[in-house]
Order: structure tokens, then sequence, then C-alpha cells
């Protein structure tokens, strides 16, 4: 988990890492060339961040190699490399961590947090001393079924809009929920200049209803619920994709299984 950014100062600028050398000025002949991992790769092996976002944080110069800026992409870095983001180390990790996570209400989903609230992230396994992240995210009341990992690039295709991941919630209100609070919300609705449209909506009881989010916009769920004057009591993630919270305490958390993985990278 990396903490906030510090600067790594100018070590000599910019340089094309793991670019091939010329021939040999007394021998004439062109050294062997070395097999290196391009340094988003690494990154991204690393746990950082995937592919992707490690190509955004390489082109604003935070990564450094053996104490030289990197900003180029494609650039690539060899066994006994010094890699450095925001001044801190980063090694490439051989082991990879897929869990399932039941959060409880009143954690935050971050690496950090200045008001000093409990984080889901230290619920996990303390034997795991990898750099684990979430994948999506919970808000601080919600609770239920949030995935942390080490793979940055299955954690971006999952977080991605386009993924089609379908989540589903059970959402208890203080009050009855109206129907028309419940049809609205399955053909979709425009509140503040912002559509939302959930794939299902049914009912559980009079104040709860089952419902499946796709894309899952950011507090989607209590934004149209203040819409229509409800307040959710509890609102609980009971599935992601092809993997069910089941009976998994609140608090616990599970590896993820050989064929839930499978499903979920399709």
């Amino acid at each position: 988990m990396t903490g906030g950014k510090r600067e790594t100062g100018d070590q000599g600028g910019k340089q094309n890492h793991g670019a091939g050398k010329g021939p040999d000025q007394r021998s004439g002949k062109v050294p062997e060339q070395r097999s290196g991992t391009r340094l988003q790769v690494f990154l991204a092996h690393a746990g950082l961040a995937s592919r992707r976002a490690a190509e955004g944080i390489i082109a604003t110069g935070r990564v450094s190699v053996n104490g030289v800026v990197v900003s180029e992409q494609g650039s690539k870095v060899f066994p006994g490399d010094t890699v450095l983001v925001d001044g801190k180390p980063v090694r490439a990790e051989s082991r990879r961590y897929y869990l399932a996570l039941n959060k409880p209400p009143g954690y935050i989903c971050s690496s950090s947090d200045p008001q000093g609230r409990p984080l889901a992230l230290n619920l996990l396994p303390g034997e795991i001393h990898e750099r684990l992240y979430n994948v999506g995210r919970l808000d601080f009341l919600s609770c239920g079924l949030i995935f942390f990992t080490n793979d940055g690039d299955f954690a971006a295709r999952l977080g991605h809009p386009g993924s089609g991941l379908e989540k589903e919630y059970i959402v208890e209100a203080t009050g009855h929920i109206p129907d028309e609070a419940a049809l609205a919300f399955e053909k979709g609705i425009t509140i503040e200049g912002e559509y939302y449209r959930a794939q299902t909506v049914q009912r559980v009881n009079s104040r709860a209803l089952r419902i499946v989010l796709i894309e899952g916009k950011n507090r989607e769920i209590r934004r149209v619920f203040s819409h229509f004057h409800l307040h959710p009591s509890r609102l609980r993630r009971v599935r992601i994709g092809p993997v069910q919270l089941g009976s998994l305490a609140e608090g616990e958390s599970r590896p993820l299984t050989k064929q839930e993985l499978e499903k979920l990278r399709g």
C-alpha cells in the first residue's frame, strides 16, 4: 500500500533503461542482450497498479530505477535493479493473492485514512506481507463482499465499467419502501443530472429490496433512496459476479477458489 507522494528529486533525468548496447569500441562486437521486464509490467506484478495505471505513474516521473528517474514507456528493469515509486522501494511479488472479505460497517476501503478510521485492509490475515488493495469499494457505512488482491491487471479488469460484472445488494430501509421507488430505479431515473438504473430490483419485504447493479456509480443506491426520502438502515453486498458472500462472517476473509477465479476471468 503506497503512502502519500514524496518527491524523488532530480537524480539525473530520464533514461532509456534497458536499451540495447552499441558495439564494443575495442572488439567491435555487439554484446549479448539481456532480457528484461517492462517497467509497467514489473509494477503491476508488484501489486502497485494495473499495467495501464502503472504507465501513468511512470509518465509523471514518480518512478526511479537505480537512482535515475524513468518516465519513458517501454523501459525495462533487470534482476538486481532498485526500483522506487515515490521514493519507496518496490519489489516484484511472486505470489498472487485473491481474497474475499466480509467488510463490517464502520470500516473504510483505503490504504490509509487521515481521519484515523478503521481500515478494511487491516482485517486481512496478518501473515500476508504483500501489498494488497481493494477491488472496487464499499462506503464507510456499507458492509458485505469485497475483493482484495495484489494482481493489478486482475483488479483493473474487474473494476472496468465494461466488465459487465454484476453486484448484488440487500438494502434495508428504516420504513416502508414504496413500489414507485423500486420501479423507478429499475426503469432508470435521473437525479441532479446523473442517470441511475439498476439491472434488477426485487422486493424482499416491505422494508427491503434485492438490487443488482452492473456499472455501480458512487453511492448510487444511497442517492436513489435519498431521492425518495428513504434512509437505508443496512446496505449489504451479497454477491460479486459468481462469488457469493454466503456464510462468511463479518470481518472474516477467505481465498477465492480456483473455480471462482476462472469464472471472474471469463
